[in-house]
Parts: structure tokens; sequence; C-alpha cells
């Protein structure tokens, strides 16, 4: 069988992005659309759920709550989607292994539909309990997209998208705080007899990734190095190129297949998913997992969920009346979508290292500038409200332009196919134990530093500028052996790697940069070394 060997034919081909484009809004539609979302619609109608928590006690036990009673309760709410979370994380990594990328999204959706079932029925049923366990399945949901969407991405994109393909993941969740902001108004859900239908209509962007997910191809790496199924692999990566499976990207995942068995074997055991542990003792790795874990944690204590937190108070100190602050309210979320879609087109110019470098930079500049503007205020100075609105716009647009989206890039990047499900679980852990820890502590620092409650938030600011600035490589453009080498040169690791090869057979048979037909590359490279292609 004939295998065009012309290499022209690649370089000029155009492959329509048309199915990669609606891969990645089906799958995130269900995935990082719902952290965004369920984040944002659960913040109007805490008045009402607070309520809603003291009649049902008073009904059941014929005495009210207290107000701090009620706060404990809500917050209960409130920590048990950052719980939930943790959990979908580190579920995320077997059942990415187990089901695939595409299915455990698909799957994924099961907490959610249950979640929505509880949520609707808690009012008719009188307990403020069933609504702590819907924000904990919901929170599930959101955890175990968080990682393996990324992951998805990652891996069914050409190398120079992907950067932006996987920084979708970002503009989908920051599209979803703005519109849960807007389903949120009064005029819309945000009212005392509609929150339930408010909370419950996560359901629906559930039910579209089910309705149009499956008719999308698997990620192609999932399906070669993981199942080791070459034709469906080829065909999946077919389809999402618009109908040519580059060679050149076959060969790289046969390169990164082989070293993986290669170093199974050196370490006599078989090849297949690393465990939580296994990577943990790997000491090859130490310096990605490092940096992944900065990342993650740095991500969620930098504050910028604060930020919204602290918004309302900023807009009514500002002399907005109380009831148009919902509608100001909205421009934060505008303000990170808006942000997050400049970045996406700004990755595979500027680079990751350089948005997570540079939005921290920035983000520690408006932290001083707001904490100044927060004092003056105090003292009565003119003007300044209006400089802490400005502010904190600035800051969530500095976050949405860098630390949003590059950080949950880099575990997709720098990690290989085995290393990768194990790396994700680690991740997500450190995001989500840190926006707990968030919630839980941010009310005491402000009682107890008051103007001056942003000021922890600048040292992990600077902290990490100057971290990731001196240890995390450029990644753009590069393939997984280049940025390990990279890591290695700025770690000061001296161990020498063994250098990624491909079996001769397999480089007669795949000539890098050749276009070939789907049924010459799905077959077997042949087993005879006197045999030619082409005879």
């Amino acid at each position: 069988m004939n295998c065009t060997v012309d290499t022209e034919a690649e370089e000029t081909s155009k492959p329509s992005g048309r199915t990669l484009a609606l891969t990645v809004c089906s799958a995130a539609i269900g995935g990082t659309f719902q952290y965004g979302y369920n984040i944002s619609i659960i913040n109007a109608p805490t008045s009402y759920i607070q309520v809603f928590i003291n009649d049902t006690y008073m009904e059941r036990w014929g005495i009210g709550l207290d107000t701090p009673q009620v706060t404990l309760v809500w917050t209960l709410v409130v920590s048990a989607f950052s719980l939930g979370g943790w959990i979908g994380a580190l579920l995320a990594g077997p059942l990415s292994v187990r089901f695939g990328r595409k299915k455990s999204l698909l799957l994924n959706n099961s907490f959610l539909f249950v979640s929505t079932a509880f949520v609707l029925t808690c009012r008719v049923a009188k307990l403020f309990e069933m609504l702590i366990f819907a924000r904990f399945l919901v929170g599930i949901n959101a955890g175990v997209s968080m990682n393996i969407q990324p992951m998805y991405f990652g891996e069914s994109a050409p190398k120079h998208l992907r950067g932006a393909v996987a920084f979708s993941s970002a503009v989908f969740t920051a599209f979803g705080i703005f519109l849960g902001q807007v389903v949120g108004l009064t005029e819309l859900l945000g009212t005392e007899p509609l929150w339930p239908y408010l909370l419950a209509s996560n359901a629906l962007p559930g039910l579209i990734q089910l309705l149009t997910l499956p008719w999308f191809p698997e990620s192609p790496r999932y399906l070669l190095i993981d199942r080791g199924d070459r034709e469906a692999c080829v065909r999946a990566l077919g389809r999402l190129r618009g109908g040519v499976a580059p060679v050149s990207e076959i060969e790289e995942m046969l390169q990164e297949q082989q070293q993986q068995n290669s170093s199974a074997l050196d370490s006599g055991s078989a090849a297949s998913a690393m465990t939580l542990w296994t990577l943990f003792k790997n000491r090859n790795l130490r310096s990605q997992l490092r940096t992944v874990m900065a990342a993650s944690s740095a991500m969620m204590l930098c504050g910028n969920d604060s930020f919204y937190f602290y918004a309302t108070y900023i807009f009514l100190g500002a002399g907005i009346p109380p009831e148009k602050v919902q509608y100001v309210t909205i421009g934060t979320g505008a303000s990170e979508l808006t942000a997050a879609i400049l970045s996406n087109l700004l990755i595979e110019r500027v680079g990751r290292r350089s948005l997570l470098v540079g939005g921290y930079c920035l983000m520690s500049c408006w932290t001083v500038v707001f904490t100044v503007a927060l004092t003056l205020q105090s003292r009565g100075i003119a003007g300044m409200p209006y400089l802490s609105m400005a502010c904190v716009f600035a800051y969530i647009l500095s976050f949405g332009l860098g630390p949003a989206g590059v950080t949950g890039i880099l575990p997709a990047e720098i990690f290989d196919q085995g290393a990768r499900p194990a790396a994700y679980m680690v991740a997500g852990s450190c995001m989500w134990i840190s926006l707990l820890l968030v919630g839980m502590l941010f009310p005491f620092i402000v009682n107890s530093l008051g103007g001056f409650c942003f000021l922890p938030f600048l040292g992990v600011c600077l902290v990490s500028a100057v971290f990731f600035g001196l240890t995390l490589p450029e990644t753009k453009g590069k393939t997984l052996g280049e940025i390990t080498a990279e890591f290695d040169r700025k770690n000061g690791v001296r161990k020498e790697r063994q250098e990624m090869q491909v079996d001769e057979s397999i480089k007669e048979h795949y000539q890098l940069g050749n276009a070939c037909s789907f049924t010459t590359l799905t077959q077997d490279p042949d087993p005879h070394p006197d045999h030619k292609i082409g005879e």
C-alpha cells in the first residue's frame, strides 16, 4: 500500500477546526462553565436561603435559630461546594483512566442531575439538609470537570493551538460567572419564590452536554497511549483535524508511548497511569509537581474570590444605591470574561510564563493601590471609593489575563500521559483546599486587619511572581521532551535523561511531516525489516 511522501501536502492542507471548536464548546458548557456558574448563582438568593433555613428549623423544633447559628448553617451550604470539589478532584484521575476523558465528563452529569432533584424538592420536604447535600454533589461535578476538561482539551488540540484550546476552559468559567450573575437578577430568577429554580438551572448546561458530547471524538492520546487503539486514535485525530491525521502528531504520541514503556521496564512495573503515591515518589517529576502545586494553590490564595466578596461593600461605599449594586456587580464578571477572551488570543503569542508572572505582578500592584485607597477612604478622603472600585475591576482583569487560565494548562503540558491524571488530582486538591481555607478564614482576616485585609494576598502574589519567574520554563509550542529538558536545566537537575527514540521500523513507516491516508496510518509497522513502503 502506498503512502504519499509529499511533505508539502501536510503543509498546504488547511484542515477545518470546526469539529475541534464544537468539541470544546460541548465539553466546556457542561464542564468548567458549571464551576463558574455554580459559584455565581449562590450569591443572589443568600438572604432567601437563610430565611428558609430558619423557617424549616422553627417548624421542626418550635424555636428559631440565632443569627450566628443561621450563619453557621449557611457556611455549611457554601463550604459543601468546596468539599465536594475536593472529592471530585480526587475522583477525576481514576475516572479519566478507567472511562476515558469524554465518557467521564458525560458520567459526571449524574451528580448534577441528582443535585437538581434535591434542590427542587427541599422546600416541599422542608429539609435544608437536602440543600447542603445538593451543593456537595454540585461541588463533585465541578471538581471532576475542572480536572478532566483541561486534560481532554490539552490532549486533543494541535501543538500550535494547545494553549488557546486549553485556555478556553478559563473563558467558559468566566462566562459561567457572568451568566450566573445575570440569571440571578431580581428581574429573572433572583427572587424568593424562584430561588430553587435558580439553583436548579445548572441542569440545563448539563443536559446540553449530555446530548451533544457523544457525537464528538475521544482524546487521541488516551486512545493510543492508554488503550493502545491506534486505529481509533487515527480516526479521532482525523476528525479533530478536519479529515487528515498529521503524521507528526502520531509520531510524537508514539515517542511518548515508547518512553512511558521504557520507564515502566526500568522500574520493573507495567506501563500504566501513575497513582498519587507513585507520582510523589518519582524524583524526576518533583520539580513539575512542585510547580503545579504552587500554581494551583496560589490561584485560590491570591484573593480573587475575596475581591468578589468585597466588591458589594466597595460599591455601596462609592454611593451606588443598594438596589443598583447587583447591576454593577455584573461588571466584575464581565471584566473576568473580557480578560479571559483577550488572554486566549494572546497565549500563543506571549506565552504561558509571561502571562502567569505578569498577571501576579499586576495583581500585586493593584493590591497595594487598593489597600492605600481603603485606608484613605476610612479617613474620609474624597474620591477614594471610586479608586477602590477601579482597583476591584483592575485586579479581576489581571487575574483573568494570567493565573485564571494558565494554571489549568500546566499539568497537561508538563506531565506525560501516565502521570497526567494523578497530577491533575494533586492540582485539583490544592485548588479546592485553598478555596475552602480562604472562604473560612477571610471573614476573620477582615475583622482582624480591617482595611489591610488584602495584605496577605499581596504576599501570595509577590511570592508567586518571583517563584514562577525563576522556576517555570516557557512551554509554548514545545514538545513534552523539550519541556522536561527545560525543567531539568532551570531546576539544576544534572541527571542525564534518555532521549526519546522511535523504533527504526516505526520511523520508516511514519515519516515525520509526511501526509498519509487513514488506511496506511492505522496499519501496524511492517514486521519484516526488508519490506519497503510502497512495495
